[in-house]
């Protein structure tokens, strides 16, 4: 096997071995609230362990309270990275092909039990998966016959978190169009008190755009122990994950096509639209241009506005629900438990925030990330590392490998300074033109230096009209004889040192005549030979 192929497979034993990781601390965040006793935390591990759950690779599956038990006790000692398994026990061990068949199996006759499946496998392939391999396979996908009843019989009772910060949920609204473009809300409402920890207006709906205002909920309001979410994409990208991770926050994703639960903020969506949206109207970029507003500038604006809207309005309004404002609700629940919202350090809340990325370090001593260079520790050479670095700022990279720190990667090449998805929330504006046209100038200069030269086609039209003159008239100013010239050619007379040349610009000035031996149009010089017939020279 090359080595190419080997560190192919590490890589992707390593990324399981993080995502069962993160799957395990999802797990048992209910069960490390340091405010539950032993006996409540006991009745939370039995819940856990009675309960199915969807591992990183879609099975459904259960664990033992004994499981249980031992991540929690390796959370509390080691971390996170004590969770992540050994990247040589992550792997898949069922062949793909043989749950493909056992999936058609039970989707051709949905009547068919795991261990009926299970009989028909190992009868025509010699080999068959075990029963409860088969039901993780059947539950994952949906197929019919798994469930004793259908999710649409299912009856949900109300529910209110009984403290704050115990509960947030998070969602986003579709608003108006600003100088064109679409923009949306993103923000997160705590369960006990319906106040908004955070919220931001957007341009997109994605990643970046999320992580802005639920940094300013953690460090405004505290760190929630539970954070519930859809399945969009910006709420299952791997920074969200990792994020809640750090800060030890419990992260829920709603089921597909089962939104109960996030009606509390729905209903504050609807507020929004009826109390704040039907106050903005949409603008195009050329009404922004008109009044000399950039994209970015009336984006700001839109923010400034609903901030003032929040925490003037709604936060002080009486809810309908709790007969209490939001801020005062909040308040009080702080003071009927005697604790303070937990906010975390300036580095924790920045770590918490930071992205990651997997790399291979080559021969020599470097990894490229987005098509940037960085030099690392020369032991790490032929490893796969962690890149931990804040997505706007790719010149700052931390280095990390099985959790332990080796230190800043030093920039070797840089063409990009922040990640791909970093994008900004408006294009850049063009600059203001200088209105200098340099070829312009280059082609005046030219034809500036090419105006006071020779013009040859004025010599070319002098000399025509020279040679007309000279075949109408002799030299003494007669008409020429109409009988045959003389074939010997007469020699221009030599002009004496003294004369003068005419004056080509005189009005005056003689035409140039081509004289014998003499270039057309050239005009004879003083003290210069003249050329004969005969090859001789004549003075």
């Amino acid at each position: 096997m090359g080595r190419g192929s080997a560190d192919e497979q590490d890589r992707v034993r390593l990324e399981k071995a993080q995502a069962i990781g993160l799957f395990r601390f999802q797990l048992i965040s209910p069960a490390i609230d340091d405010q539950l006793s032993t006996r409540a935390r006991g009745v939370v591990v039995r819940q856990i362990a009675a309960g199915w759950h969807t591992d990183p690779f879609g099975n459904r599956v259960r664990y033992s309270r004994d499981s249980i038990d031992r991540w929690i006790r390796a959370w509390r000692e080691g971390g996170f990275a004590a969770l992540m398994p050994s990247p040589r026990q992550s792997t898949l061990r069922t062949d793909a092909d043989i749950l493909d068949v056992a999936a058609a199996l039970k989707r051709e006759n949905p009547a068919r039990t795991a261990a009926q499946v299970a009989r028909i496998l190992a009868a025509a392939k010699g080999w068959a998966p075990s029963e409860s391999t088969l039901l993780r396979l059947f539950h994952r996908l949906e197929l019919p016959g798994t469930d004793g009843r259908s999710h649409g019989d299912a009856v949900f009772g109300r529910f209110e978190a009984g403290d704050p910060n115990e509960l947030w949920t998070g969602d986003a609204l579709h608003g108006r169009r600003i100088g064109g473009r679409k923009t949306y809300l993103f923000a997160f409402i705590d369960d006990h008190s319906r106040l908004l920890p955070g919220y931001r207006w957007g341009f997109a709906e994605d990643a970046v755009r999320l992580a802005m205002p639920f940094r300013q909920a953690v460090q405004s309001r505290g760190i929630p122990k539970s954070l519930y979410v859809d399945n969009g994409s910006a709420y299952v990208d791997s920074w969200l994950l990792r994020a809640c991770a750090k800060l030890g926050v419990r992260l829920t994703h709603s089921a597909p096509g089962r939104p109960q639960g996030r009606g509390k903020i729905e209903r504050l969506f609807g507020t929004v639209n009826d109390q704040f949206l039907v106050e903005v109207h949409d603008t195009t970029a050329e009404e922004l241009a008109a009044q000399g507003i950039s994209q970015a500038a009336a984006l700001l604006e839109l923010n400034r506005l609903f901030t003032g809207w929040v925490e003037t309005v709604y936060h002080t309004r009486v809810h309908t629900e709790t007969e209490q404002t939001p801020i005062a609700r909040w308040t009080a629940g702080w003071e009927r438990t005697g604790m303070r919202p937990q906010i975390p350090a300036a580095d924790d809340l920045a770590e918490a925030f930071r992205w990651a990325e997997y790399r291979s370090v080559t021969k020599t001593a470097t990894v490229s990330l987005f098509s940037n260079t960085y030099q690392v520790d020369p032991a790490l050479t032929g490893r796969r590392v962690e890149l931990v670095f804040d997505p706007f700022d790719m010149s700052d990279i931390a280095v990390n490998h099985h959790g332990t720190s080796f230190g800043k990667a030093v920039p070797h090449t840089v063409t990009r300074h922040s990640h791909p998805k970093a994008r900004p929330e408006t294009p850049h504006e063009k600059p203001a033109p200088t209105g200098i046209d340099y070829l312009n100038l280059v082609a005046g200069e030219h034809h500036a230096h090419t105006g006071a030269a020779i013009n040859f086609q004025a010599l070319a039209d002098i000399t025509s009209q020279a040679l007309a003159d000279g075949s109408a008239r002799t030299g003494d100013g007669r008409q020429p004889d109409t009988a045959t010239p003389d074939p010997t050619p007469t020699a221009a007379p030599a002009p004496t040192p003294d004369a003068q040349l005419p004056d080509a610009t005189s009005d005056t000035a003689p035409l140039c005549v081509a004289e014998s031996g003499q270039v057309p149009g050239q005009l004879p010089l003083p003290q210069m030979p003249t050329p004969t017939p005969n090859g001789g020279h004549t003075r």
